[in-house]
């Protein structure tokens, strides 16, 4: 079992940055890839990035362009995504979620996210 707990949501104009942290908890926690996604109101959630157990290999959304980067440290059981050039699109609950597969190479979005956080609001103001 993954515990996952985010943190670092807030308030911030268009074009600022913010930074989530997800903080993992599980005797597998830092064998298994990680990843964000959001959802919007109104709206599917959507991938946003993931990377593996070991931060070789890192996945993003076409939309991310270069703004986002997915992080982690093992050391502290810690994955972040730091946002820059942030748009009002980009307002949405963003959740972390880890994966029940030990040890993989790749992370894409359709691999089997079986662990979630609460999520945590990130709020684009124009």
């Amino acid at each position: 079992q993954v515990q996952l707990v985010e943190s670092g949501g807030g308030l911030v104009q268009a074009g600022g940055s913010l930074r989530l942290s997800c903080a993992a908890s599980g005797r597998t926690s830092s064998s298994v890839g990680m990843g964000w996604f959001r959802q919007a109101p109104g709206k599917e959630r959507q991938f946003v990035a993931a990377i593996t157990w070991n931060g070789n290999y890192a996945h993003y959304a076409d939309f991310v362009s270069g703004r986002f980067t997915i992080s982690r440290d093992n050391s502290k059981n810690t994955v972040y995504l730091q946002m820059t050039s942030l748009k009002d699109e980009d307002t949405a609950v963003y959740y972390c979620a880890a994966t029940t597969r030990a040890y993989t190479s790749v992370v894409l979005p359709t691999s089997p996210w079986g662990y979630w956080g609460q999520g945590t609001q990130v709020t684009v103001s124009s």
